[in-house]
């Protein structure tokens, strides 16, 4: 037996904006999430990431950072200074003096694609 699951149009009344105003701003910019080590908070390969640039960074927030010249997305552990994945495969890594970092912003959304976009690239 099927219930109603979804609510559409005029039903849908908890979003005032539209989408763009919604969830994109002046701050914020997109990316996209590559492989499986976020799989634990709900971020997928290929989902769209919105990262804000104005939200400040908290202790295990998702964020986007440049590390050592390559864009991740990772917890970020602020108490032992670290990068954590979260999936259990991949370990914490600790951020060093001698690392290039630099925190691109915090991940307030994802989206998952459940099919592609030649817009995205797919």
């Amino acid at each position: 037996m099927l219930t109603e699951n979804a609510q559409i149009g005029p039903q849908l009344t908890d979003l005032e904006n539209t989408l763009d105003s919604t969830f994109i701003k002046d701050s914020t910019f997109i990316g996209r999430a590559s492989g499986r080590s976020m799989e634990g908070v709900g971020i997928y390969d290929g989902d769209i990431l919105i990262i804000d640039r104005a939200q400040d960074v908290k202790h295990y927030d998702v964020i986007v950072a440049c590390y050592n010249g390559l864009f991740i997305c990772k917890i970020a552990d602020m108490k032992n200074n670290q990068l954590v994945s979260a999936s259990p495969d991949y370990k914490p890594v600790k951020i060093k003096a001698t690392d290039e970092y630099c925190v691109e912003g915090v991940v307030t959304q994802s989206i998952r694609m459940h099919r592609g976009s030649s817009r995205l690239g797919d």
